[in-house]
């Protein structure tokens, strides 16, 4: 995987994240892909990406669709070649009490977050089984594990399954030379990390960052790419099945003081 031109997919590559992997995996040489439903961000990208000299292609994708997810993963195939690694990044959130929380707003984030996640690993899986192998890292959450107030429910439920996907997939597909980690990003510079904080709160919700992750800051959207690409690499090549928290401290901490 440190070899260049190897091709990396990654979705939710608008922004966030997936768009800062983007961007290192192109600087270290590698073809990428990018996929997001927003088909017109991804293709600003991809061209700011090319007129760096990268090899980039974007793909208009929602990863909930089935249909979508086969499309893409074949047209990269077809345009790059095979995919020889994914980051699984897409992402969204709907916090809200349980009480108050909408089925359907449950199935829009279950959709996008942990089927998203399944039928992107299942479509690169299909690929990288025949091309010899090739690893995969999913975004997962802090949330995963603990959860904070505020009704996160339906945010840390996908989260948590994306986890399971992951330990379930090295297992089955570890002796066909496939590695599949998780990434735990604590609190990071990114769209979603202010879709649901208020006109006005940003620097209330800054304070309580700096009190309480022990690192005292939020991340930039490149640390936990950083993080993604090294468990792409070869520098990883004996880690899978793992939870990588790349969250400030967060869940090293005790939540009470004694």
């Amino acid at each position: 995987m440190n070899a260049t031109h190897t091709v990396i997919a990654v979705t939710g590559a608008a922004s966030g994240i997936g768009a800062a992997t983007a961007r290192l995996a192109a600087a270290r040489g590698h073809a990428v892909a990018l996929l997001d439903r927003d088909g017109a961000a991804v293709e600003a990208l991809a061209r700011g990406l090319a007129d760096d000299g990268a090899t980039a292609v974007a793909l208009a994708c929602d990863v909930g669709d089935e249909g979508q997810v086969d499309g893409a993963f074949a047209a990269v195939a077809e345009r790059l070649g095979p995919v020889r690694g994914l980051v699984s990044s897409a992402g969204i959130d709907r916090s809200c009490p349980l009480p108050e929380l909408r089925a359907e707003a449950w199935d829009e984030v279950i959709a996008v977050n942990l089927r998203g996640t399944f039928l992107c690993c299942r479509a690169a899986v299909r690929q990288m089984l025949d091309a010899g192998g090739g690893a995969i890292v999913c975004v997962s959450s802090p949330f995963a594990l603990v959860a904070p107030a505020g009704g996160t429910g339906a945010y840390s439920a996908s989260k948590a399954g994306i986890c399971g996907l992951v330990r379930a997939l090295a297992v089955d597909h570890g002796p066909q030379g496939i590695r599949v980690n998780a990434i735990l990003p604590g609190p990071t510079e990114t769209p979603l990390m202010w879709a649901n904080v208020a006109d006005g709160e940003a620097g209330a919700v800054r304070d309580t960052v700096a009190r309480e992750v022990p690192l005292g800051r939020l991340a930039s959207a490149d640390e936990p790419a950083r993080a993604a690409l090294w468990l792409l690499s070869d520098d990883a090549a004996y880690v899978t099945g793992a939870q990588l928290a790349c969250d400030g401290g967060v869940l090293a901490k005790a939540s009470v003081s004694v």
